[in-house]
């Protein structure tokens, strides 16, 4: 088959199959993280990024290519998940400016639309690191312009895209010598590997099963009758105990089901504590919720314990009641949605993330104005903060990620916002939290981002998890199940008990100089544990003043800073 001009249609099957052949391997992608935490999400949040880009594309009529990969480009941008979704985002921005304007392209545009995509997503880190899903997508751009330059067929083009795309990814762990030691190719690279291959699948007339479009809509499967308008008027909506519509969709996962073998009627009682309105669907491959919950996060952590998130969808139902009795009143067509509620304004607002109700008061206790639900397993997208920035209401606004994987969705936003908007790179909950005390509100905003990042550097980070697979790494042998305790981004400590990792660790992280240990415990975690921890230090570091508090995260036993 020879193909020398690409239409609109075929152009927007391609991101369509692309975006359905990465969701079926997202599974795949996540297990290829390097460290064995139970937070291996490159798929996952590659995967979210590409399905708010498909939605929109989903939502035009139009059949040219400029317009349909512009509208892309912008749902990529604002659905951008993790360090891996945004220089996916930034690829296909790159990509969309470079066909803007074309109604139909060829295969010199094409492979012109790669190369400029690679160009843009190169700007956007701050420090590229080759071995990674950049190097894989600069070398398959090479190439598709050596290749464009002889032959127009786009069919053999994308051909070489992606035998090149594969090469490069091979290549990776000689490029990353942590790959080569774990035995991984890059997760990122192999993400832009299977939608190149969707592509090419279009091109050649092939189809990509959908996984996850086939199997039954939640729409099917929710009896709707809690959703009629009739019965709206009978409530008001102070009455609405539970405000948010929350619907999850997971691809179960063998290893975690092996070690929490799931069962339907135990996981549905199990949900019950958290709401109403509760349906719980399973077949062999996913897990489908939906329930009415006041803390949807809640309900997510307990669905992530079997699988992969592959949709999330949340509707805050209390906004919704407002609009259908304004509609109620007596209009002929649905009022316009109430504008979302925005907090009083102020000079200053410091919006952070945090997975976990304690750690979230923490934040809260400390000044932080708005705490987007979120962390590892779930990074906010570039739209979670432009939502929150916007929600704030306040003349200058600092971000606090706390997570290296979300730094760069929050830089997004801060250049996609209005209003003056800074990001404090934090990396971890400790560096937040001792940011967040070193704000001064008569400072400037940019004196302000100087001082709390300074005062990032005086802090420890401590975290306490469990192994997902056996693996080496840095020399430590690691045993799926057993605990790990990890002193900034080493393992230093592995163990079957987590009371033992977790005061190996403290030995490793405290010190002479150490003047202030904060230990923030975990949803599986009892009080008594932590304090058997305080008990530890005090015996072994009489002079060290130690600070317990309940943070209810998942996945993370122990939180641990030192000061």
């Amino acid at each position: 088959m020879t193909i020398k001009i690409i239409e609109g249609e075929k152009f927007a099957h391609m991101l369509i199959e692309g975006a359905n052949n990465l969701s079926n391997n997202s599974k795949t992608i996540d297990a290829l993280n390097v460290f064995p935490v139970p937070d291996g999400d490159t798929g996952t949040n590659m995967n979210l990024t590409i399905t708010s880009g498909v939605k929109e594309v989903k939502g035009q009529a139009v059949e040219h290519v400029g317009k349909i990969a512009g509208v892309f480009a912008k749902g990529l941008l604002m659905g951008a998940r993790g360090n891996s979704g945004v220089i996916l985002s930034q690829l296909f921005r790159g990509f969309s400016k470079s066909v803007e304007g074309k109604e139909t392209i060829n295969a010199k545009d094409l492979s012109k639309a790669f190369d400029y995509g690679v160009e843009m997503a190169y700007k956007a880190v701050m420090k590229p690191v080759e071995g990674t899903i950049l190097t894989v997508a600069k070398d398959s751009a090479k190439r598709a312009i050596a290749f464009s330059k002889k032959n127009d067929d786009v069919v053999k083009l994308m051909e070489e895209v992606v035998k090149e795309s594969k090469a490069s990814l091979e290549r990776t762990p000689d490029l990353l010598p942590v790959l080569k030691e774990v035995g991984v190719v890059d997760s990122g690279g192999q993400g832009l590997v299977t939608i190149y291959e969707g592509f090419l699948a279009v091109l050649k007339g092939e189809k990509i099963v959908d996984l996850v479009q086939h199997s039954p809509s939640m729409k099917e499967l929710v009896q709707v009758e809690h959703h009629h308008q009739s019965a709206q008027s009978h409530l008001s909506t102070e009455d609405i105990e539970f405000g948010y519509c929350t619907e999850v969709m997971v691809k179960f996962e063998q290893d975690k089901v092996k070690d929490n073998p799931f069962d339907e009627g135990n996981f549905r009682e199990a949900l019950s504590a958290y709401g109403d309105s509760l349906l719980v669907v399973s077949d062999e491959d996913l897990l489908k919720i939906h329930i009415h919950a006041e803390y949807p996060g809640d309900v997510i952590s307990e669905a992530q314990k079997f699988g992969a998130l592959v949709n999330v969808k949340i509707e805050n139902m209390r906004e919704q009641h407002s609009s259908i009795l304004e509609m109620e009143k007596g209009s002929t067509v649905p009022m316009p949605a109430k504008p979302m509620k925005k907090d009083e304004k102020t000079e200053y607002a410091i919006i952070t993330v945090a997975m976990g109700e304690g750690i979230a008061n923490l934040f809260k206790g400390h000044g932080a104005k708005r705490v987007i639900e979120g962390g590892q397993t779930m990074n906010p997208s570039t739209e979670d903060f432009v939502k929150a920035i916007n929600e704030a209401n306040a003349e200058k606004i600092i971000l606090l990620p706390n997570n290296s994987n979300i730094i760069m969705a929050a830089e997004q936003a801060a250049s996609v916002s209005d209003l003056e908007v800074v990001v404090v790179p934090s990396k971890s909950v400790p560096q937040g939290l001792s940011a967040l005390l070193s704000f001064n509100p008569t400072d400037s905003i940019e004196d302000n981002k100087e001082e709390m990042t300074e005062s990032m550097a005086s802090v420890k980070t401590g975290e306490v998890t469990y192994a997902v697979r056996d693996t080496s790494l840095n020399g430590v042998q690691i045993k799926k199940g057993d605990f790990m305790g990890i002193h900034e981004k080493e393992i230093v400590s592995t163990l079957p008990n987590v009371q033992d990792v977790a005061k190996e660790l403290l030995q490793k992280m405290v010190d002479e100089d150490s003047e202030i240990v904060t230990i923030i415990y975990g949803e599986d975690r009892t009080e008594e544990e932590a304090n058997e921890l305080v008990s530890y230090l005090e015996e072994k570091f009489e002079d060290v003043e130690v600070e317990v508090h309940v943070g209810n995260q998942p996945l993370y036993s122990y939180i641990v800073a030192v000061e």
